[in-house]
């Protein structure tokens, strides 16, 4: 496995995932690394949009009046 070294990381930060860590009954490094491995497993926000934005494409545009017109087609 690959070992990544973070630096630099504030006194208070370090502390604040030591003890979250401690509350999970976890090692830092088991908690790091569940939190790592579960943020690559969905995708970015940047990337969710960008598949939506690529699903939509798909769809046909439709104006305001052929909205407005669909709605009344079904309420009659």
């Amino acid at each position: 496995m690959t070992v990544i070294t973070v630096r630099d990381v504030p006194d208070e930060v370090r502390d604040e995932l030591a003890a979250r860590a401690a509350r999970a009954g976890m090692s830092m490094q088991e908690f790091l690394r569940a939190h790592l491995v579960d943020l690559t497993a969905r995708p970015s926000a940047g990337d969710a949009l960008a598949q939506v934005r690529s699903r939509a494409r798909a769809y046909p545009r439709l104006s305001y009046d052929d909205l407005v017109d669909g709605l009344g087609a079904d309420r009659r």
